[in-house]
């Protein structure tokens, strides 16, 4: 896992939506299963949400704690 796609992560904001505003890394795991049901968006932001998603599907939180 490359530490500057966790360092991001914990630092850049959701743009849009019901969670604008909120760290990648706190938005509720339904919202990342909602995405994936339905497609993440294109570019940088697709890749961080699904990549929370991944991280949540795996029980692999504890990886961004030290981060925050």
């Amino acid at each position: 896992m490359d530490k500057t796609i966790l360092l991001q992560l914990v630092s850049i904001r959701m743009p849009y939506g019901k969670y604008k505003g909120r760290v990648i890394c706190d938005i509720p795991e339904h919202y990342l299963v909602w995405y994936h049901s339905k497609g993440f968006p294109k570019g940088n932001l697709g890749m961080l949400l699904h990549t929370m998603y991944e991280i949540q599907l795996n029980g692999l939180e504890y990886l961004l704690k030290p981060l925050r």
